[in-house]
Formats: structure tokens, C-alpha cells, sequence
């Protein structure tokens, strides 16, 4: 039995790692600061005797003992990262270098959460890890692209200077279950627009990309790559599955059988035009690739935001 500690542990992507650690026995101490993170999102797992929740921010030191540390805590959707940018860098930076010292005092494996958005706007198509991205340093979404990017730099020279051992993920676009319907990401505006027969915004013309992965097969990604000893990564980790927004705002609609519009809008500042993975390294280093399409986990995500609107229990953040 290991002990991990999972930062970020009562978000969307959190809360389903502490739940797949604990099937298969490890013990969980799982530490959020309730800022995106919900305590009903691990609610289920509180009693469980291998389960600790703690409160705290990663921006402040965190003194425990553990054999492997996830890094997920930040802000992770556009509303909720640029709602308090320095925040979000101070998370990405000073948070990173407290979970990096707390990873080199224990001789703990460190898993670093990236995102793809470490790409920005990007001039190659899918993207590989080898590509050093297009982004745009000063522009809405710079405290989480570069704060990330940031990120990866720290772990890599723990590494080198410390023989540190740390995994770098770089996530792609993933929904599911407990993603919060208020946070602004594309998956749950649509679906929650169309449960409610509100009008579909979609950004621009909708002819932009994005590819979705579903949470579960996400989570199997995030183990195998902690677990294994050929790579530090980087390596993506998505589903390259390609969608138009307008596309996915068709198979939205078709799904839930709303009869709701689409509606344009102005497309933000530095909107990425196309994301989509190569995912050739996550598929011969670890053996994996998503089982789960885009219909299957749209039919799953829509049965999650139909209970929440049952139960009155769909507010944003």
C-alpha cells in the first residue's frame, strides 16, 4: 500500500484520481483548497479508512510524509483561472516549488499536471511534444499557459539538480462526470444550455478544433504514467478525436433532443484555432489510448448535468 498525495484532490479531475487510488488500495490523503474543488465531489469517499481531506493551499508549504505526489491543483478552465490571474501563476509557480521541495524531502515521485495549452495558439498540426508551443506571453490566458509552462521548467531542473523523480502530463481538453456546469468550458455550456432550452454560444464561426477525452480514460492515462520508470515526459494525454465546435454542438443538441439555437458570439483574445494531440509517445511508452468516443461520453456527461438540474443543484461557481 503506497500513500499519494493528491493536490487539487476535490476537483473535476481530483476527485476521480482519489477514487481510482483507492480501488486498487493505496491510501489517499487527498488536499484542496475549495477554490474550483467541491467537497461533494469526494463526499463518497470521506468515511472511507484509507481517505484524508485536508484543506490547505499548495501556495503555502505542506509538510507530510507520502511515496508519490499528483500535482492537479489549479484553476483549470478559462473563468476560472483569469477570475484571480496572479492567483493562478502564484499556484502554477510558488505552489509547484512547495510540492517539488515537499517530493525531494520525502524521495517521493512527483506527477506534474500540464495542459496543452502549454501549445497556445498552435503553428503545428496535432501537436507533439517536441513542439515549443505559440503563445502569447502578456495576452487573458498567459497566467495559465505560461504559469504551466513554468511549471514543467521546475520539475525538469528538480530533476537534473536533485534526481528528482518526476512525470509531466500535458492534458487535453477532458469532460465528464463532476466537471462543474458553471466553470465556462465548452462541454458543459452546451450541455446544460441545451437541458434548459437556452440558446448554444458558439465562439466565432465555429469552425474551431478541439479534441475530447473522457475523464476515466484520462485517470488510466495519469496512473500508467506515474507508475512507469522509461519516461519523464513530457507526454500528451487526449483523445484525438477532432471536433468543430459547431459539430460538437450538433451532436450536443442530437443527444439531449433540445431544440435549442445556436448563437454567435465574438471569439475571444488568443483562442486557440486548432487543438489536438499526437498521442504516439503515450501510446508506445505507456500502452494507452482512449476507448471511450466523444457520443459515448457526451450520452454519460448529460445523464450527470440531467440529476443536477433534478436537483436543483446546477448554480455556476
Amino acid at each position: 500500500m503506497r500513500s499519494i498525495l493528491v493536490t487539487g484532490g476535490a476537483g473535476f479531475l481530483g476527485s476521480h484520481l482519489c477514487e481510482q487510488l483507492l480501488d486498487r488500495g493505496d491510501e489517499v490523503i487527498c488536499v484542496d483548497n475549495f477554490f474550483t474543488g467541491r467537497k461533494a465531489n469526494v463526499a463518497h469517499l470521506t468515511h472511507h479508512s484509507r481517505f484524508e481531506l485536508v484543506r490547505h493551499d499548495i501556495v503555502r508549504p505542506l509538510f507530510l510524509e507520502v511515496d508519490q505526489v499528483y500535482n492537479l491543483a489549479c484553476p483549470a478552465s478559462p473563468q476560472a483561472y483569469q477570475y484571480n490571474p496572479i492567483k493562478t501563476i502564484k499556484t502554477s509557480t510558488v505552489g509547484m516549488v512547495n510540492m517539488l521541495g515537499l517530493a525531494k524531502r520525502c524521495k517521493a515521485r512527483l506527477l506534474q499536471a500540464s495542459t496543452s495549452e502549454v501549445y497556445g495558439d498552435p503553428l503545428v498540426h496535432p501537436q507533439t511534444e517536441d513542439y515549443w508551443g505559440h503563445v502569447n506571453p502578456l495576452g487573458p490566458r498567459s497566467c495559465y499557459d505560461e504559469g504551466k509552462r513554468v511549471a514543467e521548467t521546475l520539475c525538469l531542473n528538480y530533476q537534473l539538480a536533485h534526481d528528482l523523480e518526476v512525470r509531466i502530463v500535458r492534458i487535453f481538453n477532458t469532460y465528464g462526470p463532476r466537471m462543474d456546469p458553471g466553470d465556462g468550458r465548452v462541454i458543459s455550456n452546451f450541455i446544460n444550455q441545451a437541458l434548459r432550452g437556452e440558446p448554444l454560444t458558439v465562439f466565432g464561426d465555429g469552425s474551431q478544433t478541439r479534441s475530447f477525452c473522457f475523464v476515466t480514460d484520462l485517470i488510466d492515462g495519469l496512473i500508467r504514467m506515474m507508475d512507469q520508470n522509461d519516461t519523464s515526459g513530457p507526454i500528451n494525454l487526449g483523445n484525438p478525436g477532432e471536433f468543430t465546435m459547431l459539430e460538437l454542438a450538433s451532436q450536443v443538441l442530437r443527444l439531449t433532443g433540445s431544440r435549442s439555437t445556436i448563437e454567435h458570439r465574438s471569439l475571444p483574445a488568443d483562442d486557440p484555432r486548432q487543438r489536438c494531440p499526437d498521442i504516439t509517445r503515450a501510446k508506445t511508452l505507456l500502452g494507452w489510448s482512449p476507448r471511450i468516443d466523444l457520443a459515448t461520453g457526451l450520452e454519460k456527461t448529460i445523464a450527470y448535468y440531467r440529476q443536477l438540474l433534478t436537483q436543483g443543484n446546477n448554480s455556476p461557481l
